[in-house]
């Protein structure tokens, strides 16, 4: 039996999904729609609003489209195939479709870890040194930083998916998740992934923990430099634009280190795919929520072009 089993190919695997009753499936089906309509809706409204006003032509704002753009592409990797599974009675996904899946939805996730850091540096900038400001982040660094973060998550993604998709995958072939991700088909490899799960750690340290580290690193300055500022009116405009950079960061980052930052076991694989849907649909769909309704200029920004459509 186990001669034969290890023979065995697996050419596609069979989601779980968050629940077999069908009630709750059908429910999960309408609620996830509205969350992925709203995510693409609200994050194209963003994007279109910093491109029209000129008043949005700056680095964070420029961050802030890359931000967008990249929440439609992360939650458009793994939602739809969710909601197909969710109503369909076929749950499967071919090997080469979900080593995809795999690999665009690690790289997005990585992309968003990256992108969060450099935003909080260009925040520390703004606020530390806002005479430099200028000078520092330019048009050509931003691009730098911004190409920086998609090159280093796309590589460092096929670097972690290669060594994962090489394992021999020779059955069972059921996926105790929505989608394909790294630590749950690591789970349904016939060898020992230990070498693997430590790449795997070794690159979130990297790409996930340290611009998690600068993140801190900054807003530890940027608090010290807004405690000496005199003005109250200037500290309070000083912590608004970091107000909605620090909410989507608790967030991403609180849920993002729960899952590939600690030990796998049997009794959080449950609570894995509840985690999993914070970072990769409610995130992506709060995300241009929290930068509308706590930016003002956004907001200002919105309310004019509303008035420029009525007029």
């Amino acid at each position: 039996m186990d001669h034969m089993k290890i023979n065995i190919t697996v050419t596609e695997f069979v989601f779980l999904g968050l629940s077999s009753n069908p009630k709750i499936q059908l429910v999960l089906f309408f609620v996830f729609l509205l969350f992925y309509i709203l995510s693409v809706v609200g994050n194209i409204i963003i994007i279109t609003i910093i491109q029209i006003e000129p008043r949005l032509q700056t680095p964070m704002y420029f961050f802030l489209t890359n931000l967008s753009f990249l929440d439609i592409c992360y939650t458009s990797t793994n939602v739809p195939q969710m909601l197909s599974n969710t109503v369909g009675s076929k749950k499967t996904i071919p090997f080469a479709g979900c080593a995809t899946q795999m690999y665009f939805s690690l790289s997005f996730g990585m992309i968003e870890c990256v992108l969060l850091g450099v935003m909080a540096y260009d925040r520390y900038v703004a606020i530390c040194h806002p005479l430099h400001y200028t000078v520092i982040m330019d048009q050509s660094t931003c691009v730098r930083l911004a190409a920086i973060s998609w090159a280093s998550s796309f590589l460092s993604s096929m670097v972690i998916n290669v060594l994962t998709l090489s394992l021999p995958y020779c059955g069972p072939n059921v996926l105790n998740h929505f989608f394909c991700e790294v630590p749950s088909v690591l789970r349904l490899a016939c060898t020992d992934t230990s070498l693997t799960e430590l790449v795997v750690f070794v690159f979130s340290i990297i790409i996930v923990f340290i611009p998690f580290l600068l993140i801190i690193v900054s807003y530890a300055r940027i608090l010290l430099s807004v405690l000496r500022m005199r003005s109250a009116s200037g500290r309070h405009k000083a912590l608004s634009t970091c107000a909605s950079h620090l909410t989507v960061v608790t967030l991403f980052y609180g849920t993002a280190i729960f899952m590939y930052m600690r030990p796998q076991s049997k009794s959080s694989r449950a609570g894995g795919k509840v985690i999993a849907v914070f970072y990769t649909v409610v995130t992506p769909m709060l995300n241009p929520l929290i930068y509308s309704l706590r930016n003002q200029d956004v907001k200002g920004s919105l309310r004019r072009a509303i008035t420029r459509q009525k007029t």
